[in-house]
């Protein structure tokens, strides 16, 4: 029995041995593509975002193909007043303030004027004294001539002596001077009288021509003194410009003035209206050369007038080559030409977004100035410049330099 039991316990080494199991070799393939794969990620977030330069999308004007100067100045009106009275007082009334428009003689401001009104007064007065003392030589003139005739008359029979005759032609000759000293009493009168009705309007402050008040330099109760610099005086009321007079002055360097001639095409450019491009003409050269600066003082006139358009207001001045037609005073979108790639027959840029490169398809068109005239992306976006060909839609950038 012992024998029995441990037979059973004997490994059987005459049994077929088990079937081999079949390989599958695609599943090492497909893991060897997931490994590259999970490389491949991990290898793109350690190289990190790829470091590009940058540019900035603009707006720019066809009119830069043809600009042959720029220079910069300011509006100033060519015609403009301080506007003040020859005569001395207080300033008893104001009736314009900053803005205010203004007609040609109309009535801005008044100074105190009893005094001169009493010399007027005076003045008048003495005219009609003259009038009634000429009234009275004449009269007496009268008398005179009639016994004049009389003593003519009564001469000749030897009724009167010739002494009377005599003193009558006497009194006739003083009464006639008379007159003519009553006569030239009433115009020194007059005159007299013409000189204070001057000095009451000289109180009477008028607008000089039709204009715009700029500024206001002396309030109701300031002394009025045009002509002294005496302390607490004021000289001018208010200043006036004739806004139809407008224009831009320019100091242009001295080589440069042979590219300027008059009437020549200009646009404008105010730094308060950066949006709107003006039409312009060169309106004068002043002919002497400022020895300080080596330039010489150009002045633009406006060819469209703007109610916006002020006085002082800075301006950049484009010197053309020809007149600039409407289309080209409009502006249009641009950008460095070197940010306009082809991928896959297509032009396109790529604009950063969130810190990555997303690829915008473009319309190019012609060439503004240093720019590229482009459509499809807006003023303001910031685009890579000089992209290479591994960068691609999505990829993550840094900037390193902005152009």
């Amino acid at each position: 029995m012992a024998d029995q039991d441990l037979s059973k316990l004997k490994i059987d080494r005459r049994a077929p041995a088990a079937a081999p199991r079949r390989r599958r070799p695609w599943l090492r393939y497909a893991a060897v593509v997931v490994v590259l794969l999970v490389l491949a990620g991990i290898a793109m977030r350690l190289a990190g975002p790829q470091a590009v330069e940058t540019a900035t999308v603009t707006t720019a004007y066809p009119t830069q193909n043809y600009t042959l100067l720029n220079a910069t100045g300011y509006v100033v009106p060519q015609r403009k007043a301080a506007v003040a009275s020859k005569a001395q007082g207080r300033l008893e009334w104001l009736g314009v303030l900053e803005g205010s428009r203004v007609k040609r003689d109309e009535i801005i401001a008044r100074l105190e004027s009893r005094d001169v009104e009493a010399s007027l007064a005076q003045a008048t007065a003495q005219v009609k004294v003259a009038r009634a003392n000429l009234e009275l030589q004449q009269a007496e003139l009268r008398d005179a001539e009639i016994s004049l005739r009389r003593s003519q008359t009564l001469l000749e029979p030897k009724a009167i002596s010739q002494a009377q005759y005599d003193a009558d032609l006497a009194r006739y000759n003083k009464a006639k001077a008379s007159v003519s000293s009553a006569a030239a009493s009433i115009v020194s009168s007059q005159a007299n009288a013409q000189a204070a009705q001057v000095s009451v309007d000289q109180t009477v402050i008028r607008a000089p021509f039709d204009g715009v008040v700029l500024t206001k330099q002396a309030n109701v109760g300031d002394n009025i003194t045009p002509f002294s610099q005496a302390s607490d005086t004021k000289g001018a009321v208010v200043s006036i410009a004739d806004m139809d007079t407008l224009e831009v002055e320019a100091d242009v360097a001295e080589s440069n003035i042979a590219k300027i001639t008059l009437n020549q095409n200009c646009e404008l450019l105010l730094d308060a209206l950066p949006d709107t491009r003006f039409a312009g003409q060169v309106s004068r050269i002043v002919p002497t050369v400022d020895r300080a600066k080596a330039t010489v003082l150009v002045k633009v006139r406006f060819v469209d007038r703007d109610a916006r358009v002020l006085p002082d207001m800075s301006a950049k001045i484009a010197f053309l080559s020809k007149a600039a037609p409407p289309e080209d005073r409009k502006a249009v979108t641009a950008v460095q030409p070197g940010a306009v790639v082809s991928r896959d027959g297509k032009q396109v840029v790529f604009v950063i977004r969130d810190g990555k490169a997303a690829e915008v398809p473009v319309t190019a068109g012609a060439k503004v100035g240093d720019l590229l005239s482009v459509q499809g992306v807006k003023p303001g976006d910031v685009v890579v410049l000089s992209p290479g060909e591994k960068l691609q839609d999505g990829a993550r950038v840094s900037v390193a330099k902005k152009a």
